[in-house]
């Protein structure tokens, strides 16, 4: 069969639209915020800058720690392992990467009582174990930060690319623009609200998505409904999960499990070295450490695991309809490894055509909208 491009629902225009102007109502708004807390005696120093006075409530720990650690690959990611090993995979990627958040909790008490003045973890690092350890510290850190920023830029680069055909490239360059200016001029305290504001949007877009896919949607509409297609499909000719008798229902999978050893391994290694999660722990003030990152850790595990859980295993039931935007096939290995299963599962069920339509007049404009939101958040 030949191999057909998947259905480009939004013009270029959208793209740039969304990623230029969203990113300019967040730096303003960011700027608009510092602005009013100063003119109401927020004294901006150094102090204010890195750490925010030390002076975060519960609530905004939480919301830093969780938006922290839902990168843009986190979401894709979650929604192709699920893809590939049914609710084995949303399980272990859920449960495995959310144990370095609540990790985190001890590790800002200690700092708490130990180094109530640091600013950063390089600093405690340095104080602690002396310069050599101080340089190589950093050198890992900078690594780290570089991968991680880049594994984010791509995956929503690509996110955006499926969706609008904007460009890769032009996407990479243009979506940090706007995270830059607000935290230059807003410093700690701004990049904490805007992580508020994005952990707000994606927790309204998942809860929509599994609305849509499990109690109003008339592809699936309910539990039972996914259930039995889910059972079909591991009937169907290569599509059998690697899991026990090749179901996409049970967690019983010994090559989930590895995935799951190994994301614990990697997932570990970044985490330590990525300056934000320490940063959020130092800057939260001291009653609200603990509870902080463990009511983040806790609100993280729910959106990857319901965002994989609805939209993961929703690919795996509507890939043979004519609804998915690359039917009559399924996707390919580069389509998968670049993190799509996620777009093209949310164009399925917000009423795209068949790709043999060529359009996507059924969308309504919120629905476009709050797709190309999401997948830049």
């Amino acid at each position: 069969m030949a191999d057909t491009a998947a259905v480009i629902p939004l013009s270029q225009g959208a793209g740039y639209g969304v990623v230029v102007g969203l990113g300019a109502l967040f730096a303003f708004g960011m700027i608009a915020v510092s602005e009013v807390m100063k003119r109401r005696g927020n004294v901006e120093n150094s102090e204010e800058f890195t750490v925010a006075k030390r002076s975060l409530g519960t609530g905004l720990t939480a919301a830093g720690v969780t938006s922290s650690w839902t990168w843009s690959t986190t979401l894709l990611s979650s929604v192709t392992v699920a893809y590939e090993y049914g609710v084995a995979g949303s399980f272990f990627y859920a449960a495995c990467n959310s144990t370095q958040i609540m990790v985190f909790s001890n590790l800002a008490i200690q700092t708490k009582r130990k180094a109530p003045n640091a600013r950063t973890f390089l600093e405690i690092i340095r104080v602690r174990y002396g310069t050599i350890a101080h340089f190589s510290f950093m050198f890992f850190s900078l690594a780290s930060n570089i991968l991680v920023v880049s594994s984010i830029l791509i995956g929503g680069a690509a996110a955006i690319n499926s969706l609008t055909g904007m460009n890769v490239y032009a996407s990479v360059w243009l979506l940090p623009l706007g995270v830059s200016v607000y935290t230059i001029r807003g410093g700690l305290r701004a990049t904490i609200l805007t992580d508020y504001i994005h952990t707000a949007i994606i927790l309204i877009v998942i809860l929509f998505f599994w609305f849509k896919v499990y109690a109003s949607g008339t592809q699936i509409g309910s539990p039972g409904k996914m259930w039995d297609l889910l059972i079909a499909a591991a009937q169907r000719n290569n599509y059998s999960a690697p899991t026990k008798d090749g179901s996409y229902l049970t967690i019983r999978s010994l090559d989930a499990l590895k995935f799951a050893i190994l994301s614990i391994l990697e997932y570990t290694g970044v985490v330590f070295l990525d300056n934000s999660f320490h940063q959020k722990g130092i800057a939260a003030d001291p009653a609200s450490a603990i509870p902080g990152y463990v009511l983040g850790g806790l609100a993280w595990y729910a959106m990857p695991f319901t965002l994989a859980t609805t939209m993961g295993i929703l690919a795996v039931a509507l890939e043979n309809t004519p609804a998915f935007p690359t039917y009559p096939r399924r996707m390919n290995t580069q389509e998968i490894g670049a993190g799509l299963t996620l777009p093209f599962a949310a164009q399925t069920i917000a009423g795209k055509g068949g790709a043999g339509a060529g359009k996507s007049s059924n969308n309504p404009w919120i629905v476009k909208r709050t797709l190309l939101i999401f997948a830049e958040t």
